[in-house]
């Protein structure tokens, strides 16, 4: 009897401990793929993300020159028609994650800044210039530099950088939006990421 109670309570132990070690090693195996999905989310939008604007604008560049003490006057002209692209981008392989899969914690170390990029074009028309005034390489760098300069200030007064801050949200959402449905949490600036409302303020 006592070799029966003893046998039956080594193979208890024994199943028990077959069951801890399946169920720990299931437990394992679900961390590592849960931990591997949100890599990959965090990999796929590790893109550009890109917002575009357009901008058109006509400009007069005049330049005058006195010679021969101020008694002869060279000018030279131009119609500029400029045209810009305009992007604001966001570069998510600059992100810096650390994920934790024993506390099951996504932290957002880094979100990096806007960059944002003006590409000009430039199309002269009515060019005049008299011989002792003529059009240089400097002029048309000045030409480019101050026209270059007026789109960033369009770009700055316009929503644009909010527009592409809209589409960064838009992507780290789903970042969010995974980590809850997996029951991980993710965290920002030591703050622990609870709803879509704090994902909005994160750059603001």
């Amino acid at each position: 009897m006592i070799k029966f109670v003893i046998g039956f309570l080594a193979a208890l132990i024994l199943l028990g401990g077959i069951w801890l070690f399946v169920n720990n090693k299931n437990e394992e195996a679900e961390l590592q793929a849960n931990s591997s999905m949100i890599q990959q989310q965090i990999q796929q939008v590790g893109k550009l993300i890109v917002t575009e604007a357009y901008y058109s604008q006509v400009f007069t560049y005049k330049n005058s020159q006195k010679l021969f003490l101020n008694l002869v006057s060279a000018d030279k002209k131009a119609l500029i028609i400029a045209k810009a692209k305009a992007t604001v981008e966001y570069d998510l392989r600059q992100m810096e994650t650390e994920i934790d899969p024993e506390s099951k914690t996504v932290t957002l170390v880094k979100i990096p800044e806007p960059v944002v990029n003006v590409y000009p074009e430039f199309e002269y028309y009515d060019v005049t210039q008299d011989y002792l005034n003529q059009f240089e390489g400097k002029d048309y760098n000045k030409i480019k530099t101050s026209i270059t300069a007026q789109f960033r200030k369009k770009i700055d007064e316009s929503t644009l950088k909010s527009d592409a801050q809209d589409r960064l949200m838009s992507e780290l959402l789903n970042i969010f939006i995974l980590t809850k449905s997996l029951e991980w949490t993710l965290v920002y600036n030591e703050e622990v990421i609870e709803n879509e409302e704090q994902m909005e303020l994160l750059k603001k």
